[in-house]
Formats: structure tokens, sequence, C-alpha cells
């Protein structure tokens, strides 16, 4: 009663869970050796991951921008001299820009996100010594 004898086993029972159980020891033979793998490689480095995980980040910002900003806005043509001396500035900056990049800026519905965009765009003008940021700057700029 407490299990099946050898006895009174069928030959044909035996052989179908002998391979049932060699199967099975195939399957975690296999996931040992994958294990055995990952840990092989070792974790990432810190550097490594913070790597990655920027990378993830300018990524996933670069699509939402691209998602959010359309291509182009209509706005009337002024000349750079008069956007120059009344126009606004990037938020928490002294870099003068155009109203249709505080439009565009505006519409990036993340805080974070927009300060980073907004310092990003401002160091680039700083580093080129452009004097307004207009929308095709703040376009190439603004990529991560």
């Amino acid at each position: 009663m407490g299990g099946l004898r050898e006895e009174r086993m069928d030959p044909d029972g035996v052989n179908a869970r002998l391979a049932a159980l060699e199967g099975r020891l195939g399957r975690l033979e296999a996931r040992l050796a994958a294990l055995g793998d990952t840990l092989g490689r070792g974790a990432p480095s810190f550097t490594e991951a913070k790597q990655e995980i920027q990378a993830w980040v300018t990524d996933y910002v670069s699509l939402r921008l691209q998602q959010l900003v359309p291509e182009t806005c209509e706005h009337p043509e002024r000349t750079a001299e008069t956007v120059v001396a009344e126009g606004p500035v990037l938020p928490g900056t002294r870099i003068r820009c155009t109203e249709d990049v505080i439009h565009r800026l505006g519409r990036i519905p993340i805080p974070f996100v927009r300060q980073m965009v907004t310092q990003k765009v401002a160091e680039s003008a700083r580093a080129e010594n452009v004097l307004l940021v207009d929308v095709t700057f703040f376009e190439r700029a603004a990529t991560f």
C-alpha cells in the first residue's frame, strides 16, 4: 500500500516513467547550465549599469519629445534683432529664445524633463555662442 512494487509494475509503465524522469532531469540540467553561464558573466559594474540607465532615459526622453513637439509651428516671421531685443528667455537662464521655443517647452508635460531639456539647450547655446535660441536650434540641442 505504501507504493507500487516493481513486481507489480508494468514494464512499459516503468519505461514511460523513466523517460519522463529523464526528460525532467534534462530540462533541469539545461536550466542549471544557463544559470551557471549567467553567474559566470557576473553582474555589470556600477559604471556599466549607470551608462545603460542613462542610455535608456535618453532614448525615452528623445522619443517622448518627438511625440510631444510637432515638426513645425506656424508663427508670423519677425526679424532676429527684434526678437533678441524683446524676446523671452529660457526659464531659469538669461539665454534669449523665441516664443516658439517657449511654446514647445510648455508642451513637455513632465516638469523635470522640461527642466532637463531647458538646461541642455542653454548649455548648447552657451557652448556655441548662440544669442537667440530658435526652433531649429532647439530641436537640434534638445536631442540627448
